[in-house]
């Protein structure tokens, strides 16, 4: 059985595209060959799964858990269908080579079904998304063949006309999803104020109050998810500007259908008990007052009015201080963590009634794509990072460690990564950070050793720089 202890990574140049593998037994002549496929490949192998039949054509990787009739799911990260930073999908999603590489090595097992899904954001055109990446292609080709994949938007609702504009419903409904409750039990609970502090900006905060406050902490998870008997997280690694890093912890936002269900941070100073920003600010306060108003108000002239008054002050704080941020994009935003761990913990231990086991309810592998990642003002303006590295791990807290090392970052002063194993109530880790070991190029190492080895330094989000950075000497990745 695999040490949930051990994150293996397997090294590959910093690009995508098609590359030579002859000596593959195991899959068909039809299969796709690509730089990702080789890097799975190499990485599969490090596992040791079925290693016994390694070489022939009858090595299955993941047969100790997928078999006929079991149900899959694999969850990239498709954020939105362009980056905007201007610089490419590369850097921003789930690079279609890797969720196809994925898929060919499930398929040896002839589950019941593989869906691959997320929610973006809801301005993202899901269309757009699927054809500018060539995923419609990916899917063509492997129905095809005959493997039972199928992707899903898992989105409750969008936005399709931007921020401003009104939700609207997709073709799916309360059904699909499992709501739950953890009430006092949710990290969530000792930040917890009445009246409600939560928001994510652009949307209700009226919705926020109903979802979470004291001992009423809810969310809501594709069915497809809950219901399936393996999950492989499949996430893009990129420097995030609420949460520090985005990779193995966050990617589980997307299995949540509505961002009513998702504090991302709270109203005002941590001074008078927000997280939003450091000191007290009355432009800043003025700023979120006039985003309340809007995102309460109807689409329409209302709406429009509020939100460029909200837009302006927002220019006027940028042009008096340099920097203007009223979205918690910062090293002291104490919500989001939170919200993550909560999302892990039900993926873990949650059942299709909506409550939680007390042991593990599912098989769950993470699966990193980093062979080129994300730095800068990520989730959603990143600029291309050439970590040239895929990552596994059977714990996404342990891959989270390694990850943020590797990008010369110190796990201790970001939130999510730090508590992931200091916070014992969200039950993902029996195990210490010094307990890790990486396993590479047949070579166990420990984790610093592997960032001075291979670890690639990134450029931060504004509200972390000084504030997340590690003292290991790095060798730097050329792409």
């Amino acid at each position: 059985m695999l040490n949930s202890s051990d994150v293996h990574i397997a090294r590959c140049e910093p690009c995508y595209g098609v590359a030579s593998l002859d000596d593959a037994p195991e899959l068909g002549q039809e299969v796709s060959r690509s730089r990702a496929l080789v890097a799975l490949r190499q990485l599969l192998a490090s596992t040791a799964m079925d290693r016994a039949n390694f070489g022939s054509r009858h090595w299955n990787p993941f047969g100790y858990c997928l078999g006929p009739g079991k149900c899959f799911v694999i969850k990239p990260n498709w954020v939105h269908h362009q980056n905007a930073s201007g610089l490419g999908l590369d850097c921003l999603i789930t690079h279609s080579s890797v969720i196809e590489a994925v898929i060919e090595y499930v398929a040896l097992s002839k589950p019941k079904a593989i869906i691959v899904g997320d929610a973006p954001i809801q301005s993202c055109n899901f269309e757009s998304l699927l054809r500018l990446s060539g995923l419609d292609e990916v899917f063509e080709r492997l129905q095809i063949r005959g493997i039972p994949v199928e992707y899903r938007d898992f989105r409750l609702s969008t936005r399709p006309d931007g921020v401003w504009s009104s939700n609207r419903p997709t073709a799916r409904s309360e059904m699909d999803y499992v709501r739950f409750n953890l009430g006092g039990a949710s990290l969530l609970e000792p930040v917890s104020l009445k009246p409600s502090r939560f928001r994510v900006t652009m949307y209700d905060p009226r919705s926020l109050e109903q979802t979470h406050g004291q001992a009423n902490h809810q969310y809501l998870i594709a069915r497809e998810v809950v219901e399936a008997d393996v999950v492989i997280n499949l996430p893009k690694l990129k420097t995030h500007k609420k949460a520090g890093i985005t990779g193995a912890l966050k990617n589980l936002v997307g299995a949540n259908g509505h961002k009513s269900y998702l504090p991302h941070h709270r109203k005002g100073s941590t001074g008078d008990g927000g997280d939003c920003y450091e000191r007290v600010d009355p432009l800043r306060s003025i700023a979120e007052e006039l985003l309340d108003r809007t995102n309460r108000s109807d689409a329409g002239l209302e709406k429009r009015l509020f939100g460029h008054a909200a837009g302006a002050v927002m220019k006027a704080g940028r042009i008096l201080s340099g920097s203007f941020d009223v979205e918690g994009s910062w090293h002291g935003n104490d919500t989001v963590w939170r919200m993550v761990l909560d999302l892990q913990k039900i993926l873990h231990y949650g059942k299709a009634d909506g409550t939680l086991a007390d042991t593990p309810t599912r098989e769950i592998m993470n699966i990193t794509d980093a062979i080129v990642g994300g730095q800068g003002d990520g989730p959603l303006s990143p600029e291309p990072a050439p970590f040239g590295f895929l990552s596994f791990g059977r714990n996404a807290a342990a891959c989270d460690w390694v990850h943020t090392k590797l990008m010369g970052l110190d796990p201790n002063r970001i939130p999510l990564t730090r508590e992931a194993f200091g916070s014992k109530s969200a039950r993902l880790t029996n195990f210490a950070p010094n307990q890790i070991r990486v396993q590479t190029d047949q070579q166990t190492l420990s984790v610093d050793e592997a960032a001075r080895s291979f670890g690639y330094r990134v450029k931060t989000p504004a509200g972390w720089r000084g504030h997340c950075e590690s003292s290991i000497e790095m060798e730097q990745l050329a792409c």
